[in-house]
């Protein structure tokens, strides 16, 4: 089964674009928030990209369909 990007609904700061790169990547979403800290110019472009067009991971909130 392939594994899909979405954002997450539990580790999130903002929309929780970084948590769902760090779940899908298996690594730690501090570490992420840090490289899109350092990378600002450009990761904030990317960021907001990724904050429309990626879902949401439902699957963990209580009456989500």
């Amino acid at each position: 089964m392939y594994k899909t990007l979405k954002r997450s609904s539990t580790n999130q700061s903002i929309v929780g674009v970084c948590g769902g790169i760090g779940e899908f990547f298996g690594i730690s979403p501090l570490a992420v928030r840090l490289i899109f800290i350092i990378l600002l110019p450009v990761s904030m472009l990317a960021y907001l990209i990724l904050a429309n067009t990626m879902s949401i991971d439902g699957s963990k909130i209580k009456g989500y369909k």
